[in-house]
């Protein structure tokens, strides 16, 4: 973006942030045509409020806020699946940290298996390395609300991804994700 400008052309705004908001979509809706869905309503939307950007540095942030936004309204119309808490998934006996591999694909079917309420800080913290600080000003919440929700959702999506390979020794391994399909 041009520094001197006080407003970025909405052209700017797509060439800068497009691969980043598109696979923080993928990430939230599992599909790859919902993502290319949600990224372009997430720039329509900016387009009409480009005039509420205030700070050109915020851009990103922004961005990302309206994703957010226009996925959970969408889950929330949709509302034929009752949110759970992961309060009522049992914690594993022990802590895996021996390195295997979790193709994409099970990857992405254990992420849609968790409530947004904990994936929605699990995709920006770990795909899109946003900051504590800044996930929870995304989400409105406390730091300690955040990490709370990182736990969790780790700690469910461990359990997911585990139970999806049985063949796996687990005792004392960390979950590391690969690129193979």
């Amino acid at each position: 973006m041009r520094a001197n400008q006080d407003r970025p052309e909405i052209g700017e705004l797509v060439e800068e942030f497009y691969a980043l908001l598109y696979r923080f979509a993928v990430r939230l809706t599992g599909s790859a045509a919902d993502a290319d869905d949600l990224t372009q309503q997430t720039y329509l939307m900016a387009q009409t409020k480009l005039h509420q950007l205030k700070d050109v540095a915020r851009a990103k942030a922004w961005l990302f806020t309206i994703l957010k936004n226009l996925y959970l309204k969408d889950r929330r119309s949709a509302a034929a699946k009752r949110l759970q808490t992961l309060e009522a998934v049992p914690e594993l006996g022990q802590t895996p940290t021996d390195d295997f591999l979790i193709d994409k694909d099970g990857l992405q079917k254990a992420l849609n298996e968790i409530p947004d309420e904990f994936r929605l800080p699990l995709v920006l913290f770990y795909f899109q390395e946003f900051s504590y600080r800044e996930i929870a000003e995304q989400l409105d919440v406390p730091i300690g609300t955040v990490m709370s929700r990182l736990a969790r959702a780790k700690s469910h999506l461990r359990h997911k991804l585990v139970k999806s390979q049985p063949h796996l020794d687990t005792k004392d391994s960390d979950l590391t994700v690969s690129s193979k399909r």
